[in-house]
């Protein structure tokens, strides 16, 4: 009766003493190439096998290295957009450094915010908002990235509104919902479902907390 070859696997692991027993009979075992064409001796192929063990190994290792390189660079971004709104000794300061930052540090090239908060701000975020936006904002737990506008967003950009083909929308609260940050791109990748929203989720809540100082809840 011929073995099945799973049962071979599992007394060769079972057995390692047989490699050191026949010895011998290895290098006269040729298996074929992993890339096709000419059969190769066992040895031959173990040392391809761990080569590209060896590649894949240093393939991931660059991809640590730039994620923690990109990881880097947005601390350092936040940190910079951190003391901007920090140095702001009114609104106004404070609204431009936020706006000025998300643009030239973050490449992100259309921003716009609602703010529902009490004090007669003669500010374009201090504009009109339905219902429906209060409520989607309280809802949020995490920046929500959606391919298309929520509710009336789109307008808040203006005549380039139109144009943008992802968004990005950050909750502001404090102790309750007060406002809405939407981000917003022509590029359909930029702000999409599945991204990781830790640091959208972090740069609400510093500018959550920057604006708290000026406005009353």
């Amino acid at each position: 009766m011929r073995p099945e070859a799973a049962d071979v696997a599992q007394y060769l692991k079972a057995n390692p003493e047989f490699f050191e027993q026949y010895a011998e009979m290895l290098a006269e075992i040729f298996v074929p190439h992993p890339h096709g064409g000419r059969a190769i001796p066992i040895s031959e192929r173990q040392i391809v096998t761990l080569r590209e063990k060896n590649r894949a190994l240093e393939d991931k290792l660059r991809e640590l290295v730039q994620f923690g390189q990109e990881n880097d660079s947005i601390i350092d971004r936040l940190h910079r957009i951190t003391l901007a709104m920090m140095m702001a000794r009114d609104l106004d300061t404070l609204l431009a450094s936020l706006y000025y930052n998300l643009r030239e540090d973050f490449a992100v090239p259309h921003v716009a915010m609602r703010l529902w908060a009490e004090g007669g701000w003669e500010r374009p975020e201090f504009g009109s908002i339905s219902q429906e936006v209060r409520v989607f904002t309280e809802s949020l737990t995490n920046p929500y990235c959606s391919p298309h506008p929520m509710f009336e967003t789109t307008a808040w950009f203006g005549d380039e509104g139109a144009a943008l083909r992802s968004f990005a929308y950050v909750p502001l609260r404090t102790e309750q919902a007060f406002g809405l940050l939407a981000l917003g791109s022509e590029d359909v990748q930029r702000f999409y479902p599945e991204m990781g929203t830790l640091y959208l989720k972090r740069l609400g809540e510093l500018v959550s907390v920057a604006l708290a100082k000026f406005l009353k809840a």
